[in-house]
């Protein structure tokens, strides 16, 4: 997610709302780690990437539905073998999203604030 460090921080001192989806997990072959990370904005704006393009939209739509109703979500993705042409990853592993809304009166909009302050130029850093 520091990737997006600056995106997000500007967001939070233009007082936009928005939603970050993190890959918590992954299993088997996966485009991106956990703690790739993308986010969208209130007005649909995107920043960043979860997968390399494999499920960027259905992604999109989780933001969008934890933007509209403020709840966090978890989803799970992977290859189906029943629908090839479903929404999935092609490379044949899973990845865990979470999603987080960061709207005006969060509670993760604070933390998520001084985290960001506190982080340096692209350096590693850490929640507890």
């Amino acid at each position: 997610m520091l990737d997006l460090a600056g995106d997000l921080r500007r967001w939070l001192e233009e007082g936009r709302e928005f939603a970050v989806a993190t890959v918590v997990s992954v299993g088997g072959s996966a485009p991106r780690g956990p703690g790739a990370a993308l986010a969208v904005d209130g007005d649909g704006t995107v920043v960043g990437s979860v997968s390399g393009g494999c499920v960027e939209g259905a992604v999109y739509d989780l933001c969008q539905e934890s933007l509209a109703d403020g709840r966090a979500r978890t989803e799970r993705f992977g290859y189906s073998d029943e629908d090839a042409f479903a929404v999935g990853l092609t490379c044949g592993g899973t990845i865990e999203v979470l999603v987080t809304p960061v709207g005006a009166g969060s509670p993760v909009r604070p933390v998520l604030e001084s985290a960001l302050a506190d982080l340096p130029g692209g350096g590693p850093g850490a929640l507890a």
